[in-house]
């Protein structure tokens, strides 16, 4: 049986009180993980305009370090022995700078607070960044990743276009790398056509 099966058997027979946070607390001494930007190999290059791309907000439970398991949609636990190697919203927008910067087409591209002065700006709502185990099946999981994205002209602080983004990929097993390059997996997929869209928007 694997850690992650066996942990969720352990909290299904515990009491409600302290049973997660048994599991949540000591985050530092996990093993960190962290997952891929996007990387078109046709990325252009050149462009005039400025993009900061701002800390994504999220849930409390979405929020942290920790792998986020949902069993059941209003149920939240965590991989017992494995995290991010930053919280999930700073991962995120990380590998949205790294993405970005790797397809081209803005002259520059940075994070909220850096002093840049940009022509557009980014922002993200990230609703899903979890693994859900998927039936009565031993073994399978479902990574599920969504974020809501808005571009910002800052010339006139206009809107100009909100776009939902969102990606699932089977894990190939409950182990903690499977599940891993399950979110690796989604994750190029909304990062892939985040891209693509607000350089269109942008255009």
């Amino acid at each position: 049986m694997s850690r992650f099966r066996a942990a969720l058997l352990v909290l299904a027979f515990l009491s409600g009180c302290g049973a997660l946070g048994a599991v949540s607390e000591k985050t530092a001494e996990l093993d960190a993980y962290t997952l891929s930007s996007y990387a078109p190999s046709n990325g252009s290059t050149g462009g005039s305009r400025h993009l900061v791309v701002e800390l994504p907000t999220a849930a409390g439970a979405i929020g942290t370090d920790r792998i986020l398991i949902k069993p059941l949609p209003v149920q939240a636990q965590y991989l017992p022995d494995g995290r991010w190697a930053e919280p999930a919203p700073a991962l995120v927008q990380t590998l949205l700078v790294a993405s970005f910067q790797n397809a081209g087409g803005f002259r520059l591209v940075g994070r909220d607070g850096a002093g840049l002065m940009p022509d557009y700006t980014l922002m993200t709502e990230l609703q899903e960044f979890q693994a859900e185990p998927v039936g009565p099946t031993p073994g399978s999981v479902t990574v599920r990743i969504s974020a809501m994205m808005t571009l910002i002209r800052e010339s006139d602080r206009r809107i100009i276009g909100s776009r939902r983004f969102s990606a699932t990929a089977q894990g190939l097993s409950d182990e903690t790398l499977a599940i891993v390059s399950g979110f690796d997996q989604a994750l190029q997929t909304v990062l892939r056509d985040a891209v693509q869209w607000t350089r269109g928007q942008a255009g």
